[in-house]
């Protein structure tokens, strides 16, 4: 089926400045048609008649045609806009041939390195490589490369000279400005420079992709998009900042002093609340970024029009059925709402959807519901309601005019703002009249409960633990450490005692034993050994035995990465410890799961390291046992030779005939030191034993 012709409306009310409302999305029928996967191939593009594209769509991820997909959303938003788009999805970064197959594009290229990060895609937080990558078809790795952005736009401008280059997404937005970089443990510039992007979109994207299209296809020049909200962009050497922009320190000044970096952080931070933010300028050099003030929040008319778009929430039939974890877990959820007014200082959320609440109307949740129980591929069970979290639904601050000026970087840390709106009653509406939709056996909540504001209304907990738990609630405390939480932005652990105090007893009133499953993070700046070893005693006293653990990942643009690479907070000044060696931070991941025998040599060298002895035994408090469990020297054993399969224990020396043998996986070494072998280091001499 071609899909239906919208001519792009004639953009006489274009964004002159920063403080203006932006471009309204298009106005689009309250049930669209359904319409096929954008074009992804030549061939796709031929078959709708097709001789040029407008827009190509690079991402990284798998192409998935849902609304929890960048691509998915900003492919039909402006296809709703009348706009011919091509979804390029991981190609082969090495050569700019899959950039040309759909021919030029008559405005722009959109690159994205997809829903994460790259680096954080590819790695642990101990800098391993991950086994698989959720967004990829069989959950396959290597199919997009590091720091994807920066490759996709130069094979872009290889391919294309001339075409303007839009950078988006996660990965551009929190580096759109100096930053630190967890991976190579260096202050890199803005993206900006290294990708050579014309234009570097921040936030969700939808506002400014359609009015960049628009404003293109009347005839304006990349240039005189730089009026537009939630963009940055670089100037030239002798081109002069807008007057009123805030000047951070420069590049030069954040990779050298540490106190510089604390600053710009800080004042970066500070200038998130669109409301009130101002442009910002840093030099790199003589070459000043730009950074314009974030879009204004989404209307609630907008939204719907955003999720009410015609897709077919499945992957492009090009996979031919192969597995895409991430897309399995969210295939049957429903996005009620964005953005958060938390401010935890781990978490990007705020950063990229701003903390401002941006709800879709009750009407357009249930539209949605209504489409998926007609799917007679769908299960019956919605596997979540929510958003960032699963409560902050049409929450706000009650005083616009305190609203318009606040900066305050949490509504809700270290108390509740008494200006907060946290009616649970809208939210409560909705999870009510979802549960009568033809076609829906269950709706379960899996976004994150913030446990602070569910403990205000005991009515919100009722129908959560009577209808949308499935036996366990996920809930994040992160820690138990006072001092750790404060510098997260998170409640006292007492918080979290008296929320699972309220959902028990709700629970119960529901006739129903149901259990939380409670997260926490290691190795998060602050966390101590000290701070650890207590969390365990916690886990341990109150029976909880975590399957999965998180460690601390320093991303791009976060108020804890500043912590983790400066040593102290930005905003008091104070030093914060920080777990730094990969050693240490193993020794705090171990402390979460001391139960494991695999685990048991890590647990006790954090426990003789602080002097918790009086852990190892056969106490009531005790971790670990004081004799190694037999699973314990088994898994020590087992590591030690995978070690040395891999030949980390073998030293080479070059052979006579200058060759320079590597042991080959799975090889033990030599036992006697001959050419090309190892050496025995107990020896009082480097001269080797004749042979007998």
């Amino acid at each position: 089926m071609n899909p239906v012709a919208i001519a792009p409306p004639p953009c006489s009310s274009r964004n002159a400045g920063p403080n203006e409302a932006p471009t309204q999305l298009p106005v689009l029928p309250l049930v669209p048609l359904t319409l096929p996967h954008l074009p992804s191939s030549r061939a796709e593009m031929d078959a709708r008649g097709w001789d040029y594209v407008d827009v190509v769509f690079v991402t990284g991820d798998a192409y998935v045609d849902h609304p929890a997909f960048a691509m998915g959303i900003l492919g039909r938003v402006l296809e709703a806009a009348g706009f011919r788009v091509a979804i390029l999805s991981q190609p082969d970064w090495r050569s700019a041939a899959p950039w040309r197959q759909f021919g030029r594009p008559r405005l722009f290229f959109g690159i994205s390195a997809g829903n994460m990060d790259s680096m954080i895609n590819h790695y642990t937080a101990n800098k391993k490589v991950r086994n698989d990558d959720a967004y990829s078809p069989g959950g396959q790795i290597g199919l997009r490369p590091d720091r994807a952005t920066i490759p996709y736009s130069h094979r872009a401008r290889e391919a294309f000279s001339g075409v303007p280059i839009i950078a988006g997404g996660v990965e551009a937005s929190l580096r759109r400005l100096a930053h630190y970089d967890y991976w190579s443990d260096t202050v890199k510039r803005s993206i900006v420079l290294d990708a050579k992007a014309d234009l570097v979109v921040f936030g969700m994207g939808e506002q400014q992709i359609v009015e960049i299209a628009r404003r293109l296809a009347a005839g304006e020049t990349v240039k005189d998009l730089r009026d537009m909200r939630g963009i940055a962009y670089a100037l030239g050497a002798s081109e002069t900042p807008p007057e009123l922009a805030l000047k951070l320190p420069s590049y030069e000044e954040v990779k050298t002093d540490k106190r510089k970096f604390a600053l710009a952080t800080k004042t970066i931070h500070h200038e998130t609340n669109p409301l009130n933010a101002k442009t910002l300028v840093q030099y790199h050099d003589r070459q000043a970024i730009i950074c314009n003030p974030p879009p204004l929040p989404i209307s609630q008319e907008d939204m719907d029009r955003v999720y009410g778009l015609s897709y077919t929430r499945r992957p492009h039939p090009m996979y031919k059925g192969a597995r895409i974890p991430a897309y399995e877990v969210v295939k049957d959820s429903v996005t009620i709402m964005r953005g958060c007014f938390g401010g935890c200082t781990f978490c990007s959320i705020t950063a990229h959807q701003g903390r401002i609440i941006q709800s879709r109307s009750k009407e357009s949740i249930l539209t949605e519901l209504q489409q998926m129980g007609r799917d007679p591929k769908f299960s019956g069970v919605v596997s979540d309601i929510g958003g960032p979290t699963a409560n902050m639904y049409e929450m706000r601050c009650t005083k616009p005019e305190v609203e318009a000026k606040c900066k305050r970087l949490s509504c809700v840390h270290p108390t509740v703002c008494k200006l907060l709106g946290t009616d649970h009653g809208p939210l409560i509406e909705v999870m009510r009249e979802s549960r009568q939709v033809a076609g829906i056996d269950k709706v379960l909540v899996a976004s994150g409960i913030r446990m602070d504001l569910a403990q205000k209304s005991p009515e919100y907990l009722e129908e959560l633990a009577r209808h949308h738990v499935g036996g366990h609630l996920k809930v994040a405390p992160e820690h138990t450490d006072s001092n750790v939480l404060k510098l997260m932005k998170k409640p006292n652990s007492n918080d979290y005692d008296g929320f699972a105090e309220a959902f028990q007893a709700a629970s119960a009133k529901a006739g129903k034993k149901q259990f939380l499953v409670p997260y926490y993070i290691a190795s998060h700046p602050g966390s101590d050994l000290d701070a650890m070893i207590d969390l365990a005693l916690f886990l341990k006293r109150n029976g909880y035995r975590p399957d999965q653990v998180q460690d601390f990942i320093p991303a791009p643009f976060d108020i804890a990465t500043c912590m983790y690479y400066t040593g102290f907070d930005p905003f008091s000044g104070e030093p914060v410890y920080v777990a730094q060696h990969l050693r240490d931070r193993k020794l705090q991941r171990a402390l979460l799961q001391y139960f494991r025998p695999e685990n048991y040599f890590e647990v006790r060298k954090a426990l003789m390291a602080a002097g918790r002895q009086d852990l190892i035994g056969s106490g009531c408090d005790a971790l670990i046992p004081a004799q190694p469990p037999k699973a314990a020297l088994q898994s020590r054993m087992a590591d030690a030779q995978r070690s040395l399969g891999e030949g980390k224990y073998v030293h080479t020396i070059p052979s006579k005939d200058g060759d320079k043998p590597t042991p080959a996986p799975g090889a033990k070494p030599p036992k006697r030191a001959g050419a090309g072998g190892g050496y025995r280091p107990h020896r009082r001499t480097a001269q080797k034993r004749k042979s007998r």
